[in-house]
Parts: C-alpha cells; sequence; structure tokens
C-alpha cells in the first residue's frame, strides 16, 4: 500500500511532465489554423494526469479496505494534499512546452531526468527508511515532500501538515503566476 501510494503521485508528476516539451507541437492543427488558448494545454494534460490518479485512489481504497478491513476517512484529504502537486505540474508543464517549440531534444532530457527521479523520490521507501543523515538531502525534493504527506494521509490516517498545505499552496499560486506570464 505504502508503494502504491508513491506511485500514485510520481505517475500523475510522470505523465504531466513527460509529455509537456512536444505537447504543443503535436498539436499544429490548432496552433496554426484555429484562435485556440494554447495555455490550457497543460492544464488539460494535468487534468488527465489527476483523473487517472484519483481512479488509482479508488483502488488504493479497495486495498486498504481489503487489508485493514476499513477506509480511512483521512483518505478525504488527498485532493487537498494534492494541491501544490497539481500547481507545481502545471508550473513545470508551462515552462516545458514553452521550452519544448526552441529546444526539439527537451523531451529526451526530461524523460531521462523523469526516470532518475523516481529512485530519488522515496517512491519505492519511506522516507524514514534511509539513513538520518541522507534524509534532510532527499526531503529538498518537492515530490518527496507530497508522496509523504499522501502516505500520512491515505495510509497512516493522520491529517496532513499544515505548514505543507500552506507554503505548498502559497508557492504553487506565485509559481502558477510566473510560469503563465513566461509561457505567454
Amino acid at each position: 500500500i505504502n508503494l502504491f501510494a508513491g506511485l500514485i503521485v510520481f505517475t500523475v508528476f510522470s505523465e504531466t511532465i513527460n509529455t509537456s516539451p512536444t505537447l504543443i507541437l503535436t498539436k499544429a492543427n490548432l496552433v496554426t489554423k484555429v484562435i485556440f488558448p494554447l495555455e490550457i494545454l497543460p492544464a488539460i494534460t494535468l487534468a488527465a494526469a489527476l483523473f487517472h490518479g484519483f481512479t488509482s485512489l479508488v483502488i488504493l481504497a479497495v486495498f486498504e479496505l481489503l487489508s485493514q478491513g476499513q477506509i480511512p476517512l483521512t483518505l478525504l484529504w488527498i485532493p487537498v494534499v494534492w494541491l501544490p502537486l497539481a500547481a507545481g505540474c502545471l508550473i513545470l508543464s508551462w515552462t516545458l512546452s514553452a521550452l519544448g517549440v526552441y529546444l526539439r531534444d527537451l523531451g529526451q532530457v526530461v524523460g531521462v531526468v523523469t526516470n532518475l527521479l523516481m529512485f530519488l523520490s522515496a517512491v519505492f521507501y519511506p522516507l524514514s527508511a534511509l539513513p538520518e543523515r541522507w534524509q534532510p538531502l532527499l526531503g529538498l525534493n518537492p515530490l518527496v515532500v507530497v508522496i509523504e504527506q499522501t502516505r500520512r494521509v491515505s495510509v497512516n490516517s493522520l491529517p496532513p501538515a499544515w505548514d505543507y498545505l500552506l507554503g505548498g499552496t502559497l508557492f504553487g499560486i506565485i509559481g502558477c503566476e510566473i510560469a503563465y506570464r513566461g509561457f505567454q
């Protein structure tokens, strides 16, 4: 259940980020022929990834029901916990899709970096399983924080940390504004 909770978060991230560098290039018919708001393309990609993530959460809830006999009510916190994740994915998606128009090989680089991030994001292990000296270093990865908060809510039946919610949401709002303007 711990592994699956981490994989759900990472899959939402990787689905959004891996398609972003070629997003505008693959939708050339929308870009050239119709007046179309291009800034919604990354948001649509994120919405599709979040839909897949929420359907995976249903499977996680079934696993928890079978293994523990109940579904934790704290699972209802997941949409709030994923707000900073969604904002971060949108920030990176706007940035990478804008850069992908000029840097055609960016998609290959992003794919390799995303694969590396999977092993550096505590997907396969909880952060507490690492030695004490490595935990602060891996804690700098924003995905680790989201994965740990998702596990806290979905597996440990604890409410999310308020400093994460406030700080992540504030950073997400400011970052989205900057990335949106950069995309424009």
